[in-house]
């Protein structure tokens, strides 16, 4: 054998070599783009079940969150629900009052533009979205004051959007409990 055939067997091998791997990676590919097709469309078909919508423009004036039902409030069954409200460039109420140790339960939405659910010292992080409703679970430890900033571009005002959270022992919280049905610092 000349080293002439020998080079052109060489590279008809690594022609073939180089064939299979672009069909597997062009295999790949089409896989990966038919997995993102089917998933786009069965989730524009079918949200998410944990997706709770609301009507953003008759916020203030009917429903869960209309001016009265914000704050803390403990349900008939003990439970702490906190409902707040994100507008530009406020938290309504400025200030929660949760219990410590306590699982609570917190309900945002927003009125107007996406702002963000922060509350420092903690691994509570949403977005809250005009037109639907975060709903997330969390226990806070240790009593005193913690600061609850957006933490989404809303506007010019962005920067002055903050809330507080005041984290009272249990026997404090029940006992302010005993005295208000909605409860903020205020």
């Amino acid at each position: 054998m000349t080293a002439a055939a020998s080079s052109q067997d060489s590279g008809a091998v690594a022609t073939r070599f180089e064939s299979r791997w672009a069909l597997l990676v062009g295999g790949i590919i089409l896989l990966l783009l038919a997995m993102i097709i089917f998933t786009s469309v069965h989730w524009a078909s079918m949200p998410p079940s944990r997706v709770e919508v609301i009507d953003s423009s008759t916020l203030h004036v009917k429903g869960e969150f209309v001016q009265e039902n914000l704050g803390t409030a403990i349900d008939e069954k003990g439970a702490v629900t906190v409902r707040v409200l994100a507008e530009q460039y406020a938290f309504r109420p400025s200030c929660l009052v949760i219990p410590e140790g306590v699982p609570v339960t917190f309900r945002a939405t927003s009125s107007d533009v996406v702002h963000g659910f922060q509350i420092l010292g903690s691994n509570v992080n949403s977005m809250v979205v005009p037109g639907y409703v975060s709903t997330f679970s969390m226990t806070l430890d240790g009593v005193g004051e913690r600061a609850m900033p957006c933490h989404e571009f809303c506007g010019v005002g962005h920067a002055a959007m903050w809330a507080r959270v005041r984290v009272l022992s249990l026997a404090d919280f029940q006992k302010l409990s005993r005295n208000h049905q909605r409860m903020s610092c205020v």
